[in-house]
């Protein structure tokens, strides 16, 4: 057998995208409006906050900057 990273039935190991709802985007919006990058604690605070992963606002937190670079 071969070991690959992918499992059987063609599923990889990877998070399926977050689709994230308009109550959330305006609140990270709100947020990202106030201060572009987040200390762990305002990190925890806004994921328990909205019911997400640290690691999701993380990552939303990085995309947005990364949007907002290319746009100027």
């Amino acid at each position: 057998e071969c070991s690959s990273a992918e499992e059987p039935g063609g599923r990889s190991g990877r998070r399926l995208r977050t689709a994230f709802s308009a109550e959330q985007i305006s609140t990270l919006e709100s947020s990202f409006q106030r201060q572009q990058y987040l200390g762990a604690a305002e990190r925890r605070k806004l994921a328990g906050r909205m019911r997400l992963s640290e690691v999701q606002i993380k990552t939303w937190f990085q995309n947005r900057r990364m949007k907002l670079k290319r746009q100027l």
